[in-house]
């Protein structure tokens, strides 16, 4: 059987399934376990999930399933048994919807946006309120003058909001090199900018810093993408991996994505798992543990077109 060039994705819609597969090893037996995890999409507009199961080995002891602070689901995992293996793989099945057409210059200047988020003694509707909690450092993000100059030429004065994202969206996709062993997690983000060289994450803090720097309201946002293999060749299972962009406020339009990664506005190949401030409120899994010894976690993700197991 020969394998075929991948299928077109549909216009009306996109769904997926979705394997995410996290193993533990440990060097020694941990005792107890603390896990929160992210690994149930949230429901948007443009996104419903139809579908989810998160398989745990061993068994926890205790489970709940709740919405954090962000509106996120969340999974807390307690484990009071000694193990030396922790394996916790979700099965989903998304579908993803057009999010329509939008026209970067209907949005008003950028200045304006700052103004009307500062507390002024005007009641803020709730929509602003929310906004301002992603204006402000978090673990990941800080606000310093370095990003807000990087991001000046994308904001001259008078310019649409969205044009100016966007045009940042591309200085940081073509002044930066995608590169999986560049940066940690723990990186800083000033030394991101000096090498000019790091990951999906990396990229996505750093605009958010450059648009934190300046006023804007912006949140991390972590999910997956779509990859295409190399024509003729079969998609291989476990190749994909957790992807993050950004999501703006606009008073016009409400949450905007962009993804600075590919530099492109995220459509029909991104799923949206969660979002926050950073990668810090968003980690798929994490936790506290007892024992264990040295580890590192096997990831393996698998995102497949549920069109393509049609044709």
């Amino acid at each position: 059987m020969h394998a075929h060039a991948p299928a077109p994705i549909p216009a009306q819609g996109a769904r997926y399934q979705v394997f995410h597969d996290t193993h533990y090893r440990y060097s020694a037996p941990v005792s107890l376990s603390q896990q929160l995890v992210h690994l149930w999409p949230r429901d948007c507009p443009w996104q419903l999930c139809s579908d989810r199961q998160l398989l745990i080995e061993p068994e926890p002891t205790l489970r709940r399933d709740l919405l954090d602070v962000f509106g996120n689901p969340l999974t807390r995992l307690a484990f009071e048994r000694p193990h030396d293996e922790l394996q916790v793989n979700a099965r989903l099945q998304v579908e993803v919807l057009p999010r329509g057409p939008l026209e970067l210059a209907d949005s008003p200047p950028w200045e304006a946006i700052p103004q009307r988020l500062a507390f002024s003694g005007r009641p803020l509707a709730l929509a602003e309120l929310e906004a301002c909690r992603y204006r402000v450092e978090s673990p990941y993000v800080r606000i310093k003058r370095q990003f807000s100059d990087f991001a000046a030429g994308c904001f001259p004065a008078g310019r649409p909001l969205l044009q100016g994202v966007s045009a940042l969206m591309e200085k940081i996709f073509s002044e930066f090199a995608f590169d999986a062993e560049a940066t940690q997690v723990a990186t800083p983000l000033t030394e991101v900018m000096e090498r000019r060289r790091g990951v999906c994450q990396d990229f996505a803090h750093l605009m958010l810093a450059c648009l934190r720097s300046r006023g804007l309201a912006a949140r991390y946002v972590s999910g997956y993408l779509l990859t295409q293999p190399p024509p003729g060749q079969p998609r291989l299972i476990g190749a994909d991996a957790s992807h993050a962009w950004v999501s703006v406020y606009c008073p016009h339009n409400g949450w905007v994505d962009f993804d600075p990664t590919n530099n492109v506005l995220p459509n029909l190949e991104h799923i949206t798992l969660a979002w926050g401030r950073d990668f810090s409120d968003v980690s798929p899994l994490r936790g506290v543990i007892l024992g264990g010894g040295s580890h590192d976690p096997e990831v393996r993700v698998t995102v497949m077109p549920l069109w393509e197991l049609a044709v």
